[in-house]
């Protein structure tokens, strides 16, 4: 009886080993993965108006974990407010959405632990305001998106007043319409907003990124097999300079942590 016992534990333990990871079981067997994208805007991403398309640093990212894959790759547009939840649900397999890592977020989701980038946050602002330092936003109201990990900094360092919204783009329309003195989104996106003569009234004065963070693949807890394999994919993706590449063609300016994690793993 006790050798049956432990034949019958052994085999669970052995279906359970083989079927560890129904994330990447599922994207195995449907030949598809679903990757969770924010289309914020240049560089990041947009949609195409006339084919509805995907395009972007995010979808390139995206479409490079289905190649490397061997899958196809189907992106899903999500915001920051729901970002979590369309990955906690099943909604889409991965996230790839301008979440850069924090404390709080590893608590409730997993992530791959290699970064792909490290991505700060920048205050566009109207010309004229007479905000040169971090320091000048305590007291004033400053438009982010929900979610964002730049309003803790802002709340706790600078004093900020927060007004979060569902969107980057409603964010951005509180700013032009003086909801706001500032709004704090990623960097790159910043930069390239000031390149739009739409923009042209705005800069961003306050030196330096604020909390530059690591960008990560961000999956469900518990999903070790998913977390190995696309840890493998993004070294190797730092380790040919793929991620350089792509960031230079699609107007993402590779920054120096990303040239430095290149260095580290090409010598591998």
């Amino acid at each position: 009886m006790r050798l049956k016992h432990l034949t019958v534990l052994g085999l669970a333990l052995c279906a359970s080993l083989a079927h560890a990871d129904a994330t990447l079981d599922k994207i195995q067997q449907r030949h598809a993965i679903s990757v969770g994208v924010i289309l914020s805007g240049p560089p990041f991403g947009t949609l195409d108006p006339k084919t509805g398309e995907h395009l972007g640093y995010n979808v390139e990212l995206a479409k490079g974990l289905g190649q490397a894959l061997g899958v196809e790759t189907k992106t899903v547009s999500v915001l920051a407010p729901n970002r979590v939840q369309f990955l906690q649900q099943g909604k889409v397999d991965v996230l790839i959405a301008n979440m850069q890592y924090t404390d709080e977020r590893a608590e409730i989701l997993d992530y791959v632990p290699t970064p792909y980038e490290e991505v700060g946050g920048a205050a566009l602002i109207r010309k004229g305001a007479g905000i040169t330092q971090w320091a000048d936003l305590k007291g004033k109201p400053v438009c982010v998106s929900q979610g964002s990990n730049f309003i803790k900094p802002l709340q706790e360092t600078y004093g900020a007043q927060i007004k979060a919204f569902r969107s980057q783009s409603e964010s951005l329309l509180s700013l032009r319409g003086n909801g706001c003195v500032a709004a704090v989104h990623v960097s790159p996106t910043m930069h390239a907003l000031l390149d739009d003569a739409e923009w042209s009234g705005y800069e961003i004065p306050l030196p330096g990124d604020l909390i530059p963070s690591k960008s990560v693949i961000w999956i469900r807890k518990g999903e070790h097999d998913t977390q190995a394999k696309l840890d493998a994919i993004v070294r190797d993706w730092h380790r040919s300079g793929w991620l350089i590449a792509l960031g230079e063609r699609t107007g993402m300016a590779p920054s120096q942590a990303l040239r430095d994690l290149h260095e580290q793993y090409s010598h591998e």
